[in-house]
């Protein structure tokens, strides 16, 4: 008799979204997400992001996410997919990254996951806790 295989732990595997929001000035929202065990990437700033629901299409996932979590909605276009593979910080698969535009108040979003959103110009990027794969989506060319 063997042993049944053990479930998976962490976050569902399969394909992410994550959006890539711009403002006019050439800034980039990040979240800041919770420094607790059991999350991907804690305590890194990142994309706003997350999993799509079973049979969900990927542009409706990450329009779904961000609404969610920042309460914005905004119009979306696919940028790239990029790929998570540091199982130190749960982060593993593909994730569809989609670029938005919004001009506003990063802080007055009512944030449901995460401590903070904030906006930062590309010259700060290098100096923050960012996921490699947020820091390779944002190297892809996007309309500002």
């Amino acid at each position: 008799m063997t042993d049944a295989p053990s479930q998976p732990t962490g976050p569902t595997p399969g394909p992410g979204v994550a959006a890539l929001i711009t403002n006019s000035q050439g800034e980039y929202l990040l979240h800041l997400r919770d420094d607790i065990e059991g999350i991907c990437w804690p305590g890194y700033w990142a994309l706003i992001g997350g999993h799509p629901d079973p049979g969900e299409p990927l542009d409706a996932a990450i329009a779904r996410e961000l609404k969610e979590e920042t309460g914005l909605t905004v119009p979306l276009t696919p940028l790239t997919t990029v790929r998570q593979n540091n199982s130190e910080h749960l982060g593993k698969g593909p994730v569809a990254v989609f670029h938005g535009q919004w001009d506003g108040d990063a802080h007055a979003l009512p944030l449901t996951e995460g401590i903070m959103l904030h906006w930062f110009p590309t010259t700060t990027l290098p100096r923050l806790r960012v996921p490699p794969w947020c820091r390779e989506a944002i190297r892809v060319p996007h309309r500002r």
